[in-house]
């Protein structure tokens, strides 16, 4: 990573920090400005039609948000004295663009075609800290009515089903992403603790795509390319049935807690609802791994492997085992 990169890196996490350290809509709009001209040249390459795809993709889509987060912000600021119809509108269309910006149903369509044409850091970035502004400012505006209700329904169901004829492992991902994002805005809904659902999120994405990263795999039929010792299968198998919401895993906690929420809320049939798709992605996930499951294993490689991979490994292993059960020990 040459320096021009390293100073858009910097400038991306600068710009999130303003937008949600300001305490007014222009500061919060300049900031998702920022952030918008700091991604578009961090993700370009030279001679590279699919990163002028990505990059054409993601300025459309992110200035056609942009445009109308200021048109209501500002019709916000010419209305003082409006009706109440009139706010809930404005609000409805602050909610709408945001939800653009973070790839919510059913303004979801641009997330997979733009990852598909990026490499795995670039989306690694894209699904966690790309949220964090959009979602803070989401969280300021206490969005409990029944249009964010029905986007993360739409959301986990659009993430479920999209992402079952998919082959390639990003476009999986992105509809997984899409999935992820329902729960956490139901979670923001009813609890201010949605930052922790993003957290465990962000490091069980940076986890997956450093491991795909490091295997060089982009699509389903490449991973039995290569052999695979039992130690990298048991961490590629934990990490899919953890970002999947399986039990005893640290993808479950996240979950677990949004469940808790809506059932003392009463939103049991939602519950019910986003529970069945929640199954239905961890039906894609047992896709991606059922052929490294029954390809033959000769002999363990751990101790061919380098230094650096058996840290990432053991890294892997400890935060999807001792983090749920340190969690479940704090209850007592």
């Amino acid at each position: 990573m040459n320096m021009t990169k390293v100073i858009l890196l910097f400038m991306i996490m600068l710009s999130s920090l303003i937008t949600m350290s300001s305490n007014n809509w222009m500061g919060m709009w300049m900031g998702l400005e920022i952030n918008l001209m700091a991604f578009i040249p961090f993700i370009s390459k030279n001679k590279n039609k699919k990163s002028s795809q990505a990059m054409m993709i993601y300025f459309l889509t992110q200035s056609l948000s942009s445009v109308m987060f200021l048109f209501s912000i500002l019709l916000n600021a010419m209305l003082f004295m409006s009706p109440m119809f009139i706010e809930e509108l404005i609000k409805m269309m602050i909610l709408i663009s945001l939800m653009i910006k973070v790839g919510a149903a059913p303004f979801h369509m641009w997330l997979p075609e733009m990852m598909s044409n990026l490499n795995w850091l670039e989306c690694m970035i894209l699904m966690t800290w790309q949220k964090l502004a959009p979602l803070t400012i989401m969280n300021n505006m206490i969005p409990n009515n029944m249009f964010v209700y029905v986007s993360s329904v739409m959301s986990a169901m659009m993430g479920a089903i999209g992402g079952l004829s998919q082959t390639s492992l990003r476009k999986i991902l992105a509809y997984s992403s899409i999935n992820h994002l329902g729960w956490m805005m139901l979670f923001m809904s009813m609890n201010s603790a949605w930052y922790k659902y993003l957290m465990i999120y962000s490091m069980m994405i940076i986890m997956i795509c450093l491991l795909f990263n490091m295997m060089n795999i982009y699509f389903i039929n490449q991973i039995n390319s290569s052999s695979y010792s039992l130690t990298e299968k048991y961490m590629y198998i934990m990490m899919l049935l953890s970002l999947g919401g399986l039990p005893p895993f640290l993808g479950f906690l996240p979950k677990w807690m949004v469940i808790q929420s809506m059932i003392k809320s009463g939103l049991n049939m939602l519950l019910l609802i986003m529970m069945l798709f929640s199954l239905v992605t961890l039906f894609f996930y047992m896709r991606m791994m059922s052929s490294m499951i029954l390809s033959y294993t000769m002999i363990n490689k751990w101790n061919y492997m380098n230094m650096n991979n058996k840290l990432f490994m053991f890294m892997i292993m400890i935060m999807n085992l001792s983090l749920p059960l340190s969690s479940v020990f704090s209850f007592f």
